[in-house]
């Protein structure tokens, strides 16, 4: 089995987490923030070791950082939680539909929005960029990095134009945490991750971090364990957005996931990726036959690309019967196709993790030429 479809989940993961997942399931199944037992007590004392991990990796505080069940959960939250009616908010044209989905749902109850037209000189993004804020612009919605092509946006440069204009700015970084430098201290006011994809957690888990700089109000109210006898929902974080029990065996995986990310070092981690993807990429050039749907500005190790006369699913079949796993169609995210003129058929999509091997990018490549039109 040869992996390559880890934008949408890592995998395999460090053995480390599956034994923290075991051990959640075996000694901590107390139900954390909810009883004053030793058993309540002991969990919540490692759900909040695994919060604080995930603060000091981000350089947040750790009240801040909310569990969630995925980065598409966490985006929900920040953006109906951000916006009101008559509020406009500028989202980018290589949008997952995590974001896109929710923000023209909230276009039919009043809302307004803009789509950023990415370019790869970071300097005409952001010339764009400037010109679509509006009296009115309340949110600046977009991805850290493309699913679909990898290309990172100048997020840095984003974030600081948004504290100058007092711009709630969120940041969808399924793609980008574990694999690129990211801080709160870069601008972020809500930073919306998976758990499963680059921080080697388990699925179900993911991670909205806030700068405290905005509030949100909830989608979801419910049971705390703080303030219990009041009907208002607890308005302080993190229980105000984490109504109901956590997962506590998805927390404690996770984890272990964001040990591994901190021993190996997310610099050297983005390093090695793009050594597999420079060689893959590399390959691709040599088939002529091969078109690569990538430009020339900054991209982390995510490649889309089709063959001529292939349907990108078909391919992807063909290769999942010979245990080589990519991802052929649309990633969810109908926007970045259509903006890249990919609609019609999609593209197939390469993304490795640090347990992926420069031999296994080699057979890929060998595979990819044997293929023969049906």
């Amino acid at each position: 089995m040869i992996n390559f479809d880890n934008s949408a989940t890592t995998y395999p993961m460090p053995p480390t987490v599956s034994r923290a997942v075991y051990n959640a399931v075996r000694y901590y199944g107390g139900n954390p923030g909810r009883s004053g037992h030793k058993l309540s007590v002991k969990t919540s004392e490692m759900v909040y070791l695994v919060r604080e991990s995930a603060a000091k990796l981000f350089d947040a505080e750790t009240e801040n950082v909310v569990f969630t069940l995925n980065c598409t959960y966490a985006l929900n939250m920040a953006i109906k939680g951000s916006l009101r009616q008559g509020d406009h908010c500028i989202i980018s044209s290589l949008e997952h539909n995590s974001v896109s989905r929710p923000v023209y749902a909230m276009s039919k109850k009043g809302i307004s929005f803009s789509v950023l037209e990415v370019d790869d000189d970071d300097e005409v993004t952001l010339r764009r960029l400037k010109a679509l804020i509006r009296e009115n612009t309340r949110a600046v919605i977009m991805t850290v990095c493309s699913n679909v092509t990898g290309q990172i946006l100048p997020y840095r440069e984003i974030g600081r134009l948004c504290r100058k204009k007092g711009i709630v700015y969120i940041a969808d970084a399924a793609q980008a945490a574990g694999v690129l430098p990211l801080s709160m201290n870069d601008g972020f006011d809500f930073l919306c991750m998976s758990g499963h994809k680059g921080l080697y957690g388990p699925t179900g888990t993911g991670l909205l971090i806030s700068s405290g700089r905005f509030s949100l109000s909830t989608i979801i109210e419910g049971g705390t364990g703080a303030t219990s006898l009041e009907l208002e929902q607890t308005g302080f974080l993190p229980e105000q957005l984490e109504s109901g029990t956590v997962n506590t065996v998805g927390i404690m995986g996770l984890g272990e996931g964001i040990k591994f990310v901190k021993s190996r070092g997310i610099n050297k981690i983005h390093s090695y990726e793009m050594k597999l993807t420079e060689t893959f990429i590399t390959g691709l050039r040599s088939q002529r036959d091969i078109k690569i749907i990538r430009g020339t500005g900054n991209y982390s190790a995510v490649v889309s690309f089709n063959k001529d006369g292939v349907d990108a699913n078909e391919l992807a079949e063909y290769l999942s019967n010979r245990g080589i796993y990519l991802r052929g169609g649309y990633h969810c995210a109908g926007l970045a196709h259509k903006y890249l003129g990919t609609q019609s058929a999609g593209t197939l999509r390469f993304s490795p993790s640090v347990m992926n091997s420069q031999s296994e990018v080699y057979t890929l490549l060998n595979a990819l030429k044997k293929y023969k039109i049906q």
